[in-house]
């Protein structure tokens, strides 16, 4: 096929999942390695990115004026080796697609963000990370190889241990385009969770129960309410759990124990009036989830959706925000700074930030990507609707709170932060901006968050 018969669409709209700050960009939709790499000859003046199922909240995966490779027509499962829970796969293939596939083999992926629409190029490029990760750390630790299609049309198999691989994780596809990968599977005996959920009446009392506790779950996160003030101030539900035995199921259950049935609910309407989540309206939400969530239950059965994935049983969710769209932002602190945790739950209390999607994780050994986000510490993740008066000023604050504490925010989830945050916040940026001066001279690979933040 030449170049000009790969599937291509006319110049539109391309956006996060936030829904701000939209640009124009040519979308092409490769459907062979061969046309990817034409589709990377084509780019022209503006370079190109590549692109999954848009589930980054940001501009990511944005790029004005240039082309937007939408990788998801790459969706081959290419091998599984159920003896070794080794996978290969096209980069476009979903985390969705992997469970449907691998659960009945027993098999589960070995981190899952909180969506499972999102690509196996997607969860390299943003290195992503889950409930687990003070156990197994990020997505790239459990990736045994990748193909990556370079700027000079080569495409190289890289492996563990190498400047390219650890630029690459969490390089938010700069380096390059990835085709496909390696990725060593979790074994598991059912498609159910085994959760353990209490509350915990302030952050104090959270941050003592995560700390007492973590290492005797997998998978460990907690629901903060951050309009919370005085004494409840960052009150929060604490679910915790691991992978049922098949021991621990029902005799029903047994039957077909690693079936894997995800429900659906209607999708959000596609017009959502402004204001909706008012302050009064996720302070009311926010009291009846604390208040009807359990003191103390242990050993609850669950579904894998429901346990990981909740919101993905409302298609198009992020339509609740109404037309401004919504921010999310993430940080982490390091242990030992909880004292800046403390100081920014507060200020987001006092500010009254109408936040009803706020976790808070506890983050274990960093990870090598050069621009991984998770290090030793405590992250908190919350979306606020973009239209909210001066919030613009009100995280660029946060930033140099985060900043000064040796923390940083992650880079898939952003879409305002300044490029002299990034440079503190980032240390091993020089190394990577070196690299893709050198593999990529010309920025063939660039976005919209390449170019506000300079790399």
């Amino acid at each position: 096929m030449s170049d000009a018969e790969t599937p291509t669409e006319p110049a539109g709209p391309v956006t996060g999942w936030g829904r701000t700050a939209p640009s124009v960009a040519r979308l092409v939709r490769p459907r062979s390695y061969e046309e990817a790499a034409a589709a990377v000859r084509a780019c022209g003046t503006r370079g190109g990115i590549a692109r999954g199922l848009g589930r980054a909240y940001g501009d990511a995966a944005q790029n004005a004026g240039g082309a937007v490779l939408d990788m998801t027509g790459l969706a081959r499962i290419r091998s599984i080796d159920a003896d070794a829970g080794l996978v290969v796969c096209d980069a476009g293939v979903s985390l969705h697609r992997l469970m449907e596939v691998l659960l009945p083999l027993g098999w589960f992926v070995p981190v899952t963000p909180g969506t499972r629409y999102v690509t196996v190029g997607g969860a390299i490029g943003a290195d992503i990370h889950g409930k687990n990760h003070h156990v197994s750390g990020s997505f790239g630790r459990h990736v045994r190889a990748f193909d990556l299609l370079t700027a000079d049309g080569t495409i190289r198999t890289v492996l563990p241990g190498t400047d390219l691989f650890d630029a690459t994780t969490g390089g938010m596809g700069l380096t390059g385009v990835i085709l496909s990968a390696t990725v060593q599977l979790l074994p598991v005996e059912t498609s159910l969770m085994s959760v353990d959920t209490e509350r915990a009446t302030d952050l104090d009392d959270l941050m003592a129960r995560l700390t007492a506790n973590d290492h005797g779950y997998r998978y460990s996160v907690a629901w903060i309410d951050l309009l919370a003030r005085g004494a409840s101030t960052g009150r929060a539900v604490l679910t915790r759990g691991d992978h049922a035995p098949y021991d621990a199921l029902p005799r029903r259950a047994r039957r077909d124990p690693l079936a894997f049935r995800p429900g659906r609910l209607p999708a959000a309407p596609a017009f959502v009036p402004d204001g909706l989540l008012s302050r009064p309206a996720v302070g009311l939400f926010n009291e009846l989830w604390y208040r009807r969530a359990p003191r103390h239950r242990t050993g609850e059965l669950q579904r894998l959706s429901a346990f990981f994935h909740p919101l993905d049983g409302v298609p198009h969710w992020n339509r609740v925000y109404g037309r401004a769209g919504f921010v999310q932002y993430q940080f982490v602190v390091g242990y030992g700074r909880e004292d800046t945790l403390r100081r920014i739950v507060r200020r987001i209390a006092r500010r009254g930030c109408p936040s009803f999607l706020a976790v808070l994780k506890r983050f274990g050994e960093g990870d090598p990507g050069w621009l991984s986000f998770p290090m030793p510490g405590w992250t908190l993740a919350l979306d606020v609707p973009a239209g909210l008066t001066g919030l613009g000023a009100f995280l660029d604050e946060l930033d140099e709170e985060v900043a000064g504490a040796g923390g940083r925010v992650y880079l898939a989830k952003d879409s305002r932060l300044r490029p002299d945050a990034l440079r503190v916040m980032y240390p091993r940026l020089p190394d990577f901006l070196d690299l893709r001066a050198e593999l990529d001279p010309r920025a063939v690979f660039t976005s919209d968050l390449a170019r506000r933040l300079g790399l």
